[in-house]
């Protein structure tokens, strides 16, 4: 809808971008593995992009960096921090509201939380409660607190493919772009920056694609072809629910310090994507590369007794 000005655009690219909240745990690193694959497999650029916009706890983002480094990962220029560039993503919001694509929203998590939650609600949506609030309202409402700035959606829903899930119809609704504290929030910023960068291919957990559609679709609303996408399943803790700390040595430096080589747990991420043995360095993953070929099922990461082969999680499991 809003065409860029004409410019050189930047060579193809793919990325991995942490979240710098604490340590890279095996689900994280495989995610990583999979995206530098992807990206050097198929001749493209490979960016690290730190998005640092919330949640950063001291001294992650140089440990994250230096445990990618030590599984063989290399990356085009240098790690990109995405805090250095929210008046950018406040202009293109200023864009949309120029547009009459966006409004101001008073509304507070639990009160969304309670009104998505209800009969015909759609969960996790937000459901429009300040979508035509006249401007006597909105003027009151700012007296008890600042707004968020909300994108105005003209579609409930949009559609993307994704080369490890296929065709995928997602929900649309009213996200959020500015926090009321004024930061840009993450579906803004990440859609932005992909564009802006270069970023046609996205590979990620799998847990984040019901976020392809609306951010394909806001990629499309600013004037931005949507990238492809491959979404990778998660690492399962021995319990099957999301890997975390909980389930005891999960990062490359705990993993270390029970005496597994870098080698060991690369090759334990490399035979999860279903890349066959020997994998020793992250060559080896190229060198074996097929895609087609991986399991669609998340993996088993029990830490102990010993790193052995992952076990997958089939459906009929959960």
């Amino acid at each position: 809808m809003f065409p860029r000005s004409p410019q050189t655009a930047p060579a193809p690219a793919g990325r991995f971008a942490p979240s710098p909240s604490g340590d890279l745990h095996l689900g994280n690193l495989r995610t990583a593995l999979a995206a530098w694959g992807f990206a050097r497999a198929t001749g493209r650029r490979f960016l690290l992009r730190v998005e640092d916009l919330d949640r950063v706890k001291k001294g992650a983002a140089e440990r994250n960096v230096e445990d990618l480094r030590e599984l063989g990962l290399d990356w085009d220029g240098p790690v990109d921090l995405q805090s250095t560039r929210i008046p950018e993503f406040l202009d293109r919001v200023r864009t949309l509201t120029d547009a009459g694509l966006t409004y101001e929203c008073f509304c507070t998590r639990r009160e969304i939380h309670a009104a998505s939650s209800a009969p015909h609600g759609i969960p996790g949506a937000y459901p429009g409660t300040c979508r035509n609030l006249s401007a006597a309202q909105r003027e009151r409402r700012r007296a008890e607190r600042p707004p968020a700035i909300r994108l105005r959606a003209q579609t409930r829903e949009f559609t993307v493919t994704d080369e490890l899930a296929g065709t995928c119809t997602g929900a649309v609704d009213d996200m959020v772009l500015v926090r009321n504290d004024g930061t840009p929030a993450y579906n803004l910023a990440v859609v932005v920056d992909d564009a802006e960068q270069g970023v046609d291919q996205v590979v990620r957990g799998d847990d984040l694609l019901p976020s392809a559609p609306r951010q394909a679709y806001l990629a499309q609303l600013l004037g931005h072809a949507a990238p492809s996408y491959a979404h990778v399943p998660l690492v399962l803790g021995p319990g099957g629910d999301r890997l975390a700390k909980r389930d005891g040595a999960v990062t490359l430096r705990e993993l270390r310090e029970l005496g597994y080589s870098t080698p060991d747990v690369l090759a334990w991420l490399g035979e999860s994507l279903g890349i066959e043995r020997p994998v020793r360095r992250a060559a080896d993953v190229l060198e074996r590369w097929d895609p087609a070929s991986w399991t669609r099922e998340p993996a088993v990461f029990t830490p102990w007794p010993p790193l052995g082969r992952p076990t997958p999680r089939r459906r009929h499991d959960a």
